[in-house]
């Protein structure tokens, strides 16, 4: 059976097994060797983590040679006896498995040999280290730099690769991960999450078994339509909220993706993660070096839970832009209007924002286009100027608009894509992506712009550029991506199609490297047709990601449920819609939990219905610090029982908020109480319900809950619990928590 990392280390240290053999075995003969009679060890970590690495004295090799809790004495990793994997296979060689890398020379050699030639730390900042371990082909001038940057705070590793050469011609590379992470455990569960349009983010959890399981994209734009980059991994036992070894992995990366797991003959797991290479095999040109996109991860030994908790943490400071910064609550119009207004409709629309008293008024899709102008999605996308049919005086009165009534304005675009009913396409038909010889293939009545071509990344760039040039009060966008890639092919990269799906990639984050240098904190809200685009590569650029489409209250606490395994609250944006039949109240309550916003005909809302909008609006402003930056825990799941609790507390454990939703509940079910988490043992917290809800429009009355008005101790309501909540369908409760 195989032993945890603990386990493997405290049998170490207690005794080493008498082994003469190094694990990789003696070299081949003629293999170099390193210099010197002892192995390097090379330490990366954070302040609870160890992430350990050994050059190998008999074959100059990188192994990894542990990955879990901090250790106290690694020094017997350093002897024989312990396991070793390596720490980025090759193809070609003598790797039986899968390879983290794969190359083909000039002279047509299809093999890699990497040994060690070097290794640098840096100390960036006092919580963030920087490893660089250097890796040469003893016979062709081709390296691999290894980059591991730790945050030693918030208990998150960041790995990449440079890959570079200076053979004479183009060398071709097939396989080129970020990271390759090695476990030794009795089983392995996984676990992944995976859905369409409206239903993204579905939970699910298995056994791995021998042989490979593989989680990827191939969509090219909207990858995360069926698979989001994101994974958990338990070691040995099935983990939960709070037990268990678990590591929590996503990719930084906007693409094609892959996540690989491959279990060997003796029940080692390696996890290969990167760049999807799939019909992406790469001509690297001499001198030039490819970079991987960084593969995100965190490793806990008090499950899940924790695991959340310090991806939160490491996205709010590096992540995500200005992570720790305010967020705009907003009313869209798309519900209230879809394609169909004008200026007098989204004035009045204006003056419900200041009613409510949110931030900022949103306008969604139907304002640009002229000669094909945007009423439905059949035309116009593409044309960036004012429907003058419609805006007859442009954005810049609206954005005056906005500022009369005490709010922002902010606007849609979905600046990759086209109609072919365009003056755009019209113009250029050779900036789209479509194969020649071929029928064009339309999704939503559009086509995909090729930012591979730096002609197309300067007309995207001058699209956000010229609205905000001729519209400088304008404060927000909100940046859509409608259509995956399909009959994918280049008229700008001509003979070298495989790189369409990086380069791509690579043109857009050019693009938004260009307008963050010239607008580094404008609000942008990524929109990918739902949930199609969520990911750290794109969210270095943007504040907050639009998760779904999918706006029915009980679809959403899953949804939501979901992605708050990887992203904090404050990146995830949740609208008050008309979907679904539940009360305002129970919309209301699970649209707070995250980043609170409105798409809502406002002007059929009842006084009541008004009144408890506003009141919820102001107590949320009032405590969105406590949702956007305070510690999330998960208390009871969704997919576990007919209803969903989970809680946020502050960092000083003086401020904590529960929400509590009842989704369904059988004949005769009761619910038992809640236990919560993180709260001060020796504090005393007052109960106050929030969000109390006394009229409705088929009569259902929403009166405060019997633990309203309360005091407990923190170690009571942890150890013992409250009734939060009814066992009524459809109902919710909010609960702010106060230290006396």
């Amino acid at each position: 059976m195989k032993k945890s990392p603990v386990t493997l280390v405290l049998l170490l240290l207690l005794s080493i097994t008498a082994n003469p053999q190094d694990p990789a075995g003696p070299p081949p003969p003629g293999r170099p060797q390193a210099q010197g009679k002892t192995d390097i060890l090379i330490h990366t970590g954070t302040k609870s983590t160890d992430l350990i690495y050994r050059v190998s004295s008999r074959d100059n090799r990188l192994y990894q040679v542990y990955l879990g809790p901090k250790l106290s004495d690694a020094g017997p990793l350093s002897g024989p006896g312990t396991d070793a994997h390596p720490a980025y296979a090759t193809f070609g060689t003598d790797n039986l498995f899968e390879p983290a890398i794969r190359a083909t020379h000039n002279d047509g050699n299809p093999s890699l040999e990497l040994q060690y030639a070097g290794s640098e730390e840096v100390k960036v900042t006092p919580d963030i280290t920087l490893t660089s371990i250097t890796l040469k082909d003893p016979q062709y001038p081709f390296s691999v730099i290894l980059k591991t940057r730790t945050y030693s705070g918030e208990d998150v590793i960041e790995q990449w690769a440079e890959i570079s050469h200076q053979e004479k011609k183009p060398v071709t590379i097939f396989d080129y991960a970020s990271s390759m992470l090695n476990f030794d455990a009795s089983k392995y569960w996984l676990t992944q999450f995976h859905g369409d349009w409206a239903e993204e983010m579905k939970m699910q959890e298995s056994e791995l078994t021998a042989g490979i399981k593989i989680l990827d994209s191939k969509l090219g734009t909207r990858a995360h339509m069926y698979q989001t980059p994101v994974f958990m991994l338990s070691l040995n036992e099935k983990s939960t909220e709070t037990e268990g070894e678990v590591l929590a992995g996503t990719l930084g990366w906007s693409g094609n993706f892959r996540f690989l797991f491959e279990i060997d003959e003796k029940g080692s797991l390696r996890v290969i993660s990167g760049i999807n290479p799939f019909a992406s095999e790469y001509s690297l040109e001499p001198g030039r070096i490819f970079t991987t996109p960084p593969m995100i991860f965190t490793f806990s030994s008090a499950g899940k839970g924790q695991a959340s908790r310090n991806l939160h943490s490491w996205a709010e400071k590096y992540g995500i832009l200005d992570g720790t910064g305010p967020r705009y609550t907003l009313l869209n119009n798309w519900e209230a209007t879809g394609f169909n207004f004008d200026e007098k409709k989204l004035s009045g629309i204006l003056e419900e924002t200041r009613k409510l008293g949110l931030d900022l008024f949103l306008l969604d899709d139907g304002w640009f286009a002229n000669k094909y102008p945007r009423n439905n999605d059949r035309a116009g996308l593409g044309d960036w100027q004012e429907n003058k049919a419609k805006l007859p005086d442009g954005i810049a009165f609206l954005v005056k608009e906005a500022d009369r009534n005490g709010a922002k304005f902010g606007i849609w675009i979905e600046p990759e894509m086209v109609n072919p009913k365009s003056e755009l396409y019209e113009a250029h038909p050779d900036w789209v992506l479509k194969l020649p010889n071929r029928p064009e293939n339309y999704y939503r009545n559009q086509l995909v712009l090729d930012l591979t071509n730096p002609k197309v990344q300067d007309f995207v760039y001058n699209v956000v550029d010229g609205i905000l040039t001729s519209n400088p009060g304008l404060a927000f966008f909100k940046w859509d991506c409608n259509r995956m890639m399909t009959n994918t092919y280049s008229p700008y990269l001509k003979d070298k199609q495989s790189h369409v799906y990086i380069d791509y990639v690579n043109g857009l984050y050019s693009v938004l490297d260009r307008i963050r240098q010239k607008y580094p904190h404008l609000p942008i809200m990524l929109c990918s047709g739902g949930g199609g685009r969520t990911d750290y590569g794109a969210l270095r650029y943007f504040t907050e990601f639009w998760p779904s489409d999918n706006t029915d209250p009980v679809e959403r606490i899953y949804i939501q449920w979901g992605y708050s395994y990887f992203f904090p609250s404050v990146t995830v944006c949740n609208h008050v819609t008309s979907w679904g039949r539940q009360s305002l109240k129970f919309r209301v309550d699970v649209a707070m939990m995250g980043k609170l916003g409105f798409d809502i005909k406002t002007d059929e809302m009842s006084e009541g219905e008004l009144k408890f909008c506003q009141a919820a609006i102001a107590d949320y402003k009032r405590l969105s610090d406590v949702i956007w930056k305070g510690g999330l825990y998960r208390l009871i799941s969704p997919y576990e029982e007919n209803r969903a609790a989970l809680m946020y507390v502050d960092e000083a454990k003086s401020k904590a908020l529960l929400f509590s939703y009842t989704i369904n509940s059988r004949f005769g079910e009761t619910f038992g109480k809640v236990r919560l988490q993180g709260l001060d043992p020796s504090r005393t917290y007052k109960i106050h319900e929030i969000n109390i809800f006394n009229e409705g429009r088929r009569g259902m009355m929403f009166p405060r809950m019997s633990e309203n008005g309360k005091s407990y101790s923190g170690d009571y309501l942890m150890k013992e619990g409250i009734n939060a909540g009814s066992a009524s369908p459809l109902t919710s409760a909010v609960y702010e928590l106060t230290a006396e």
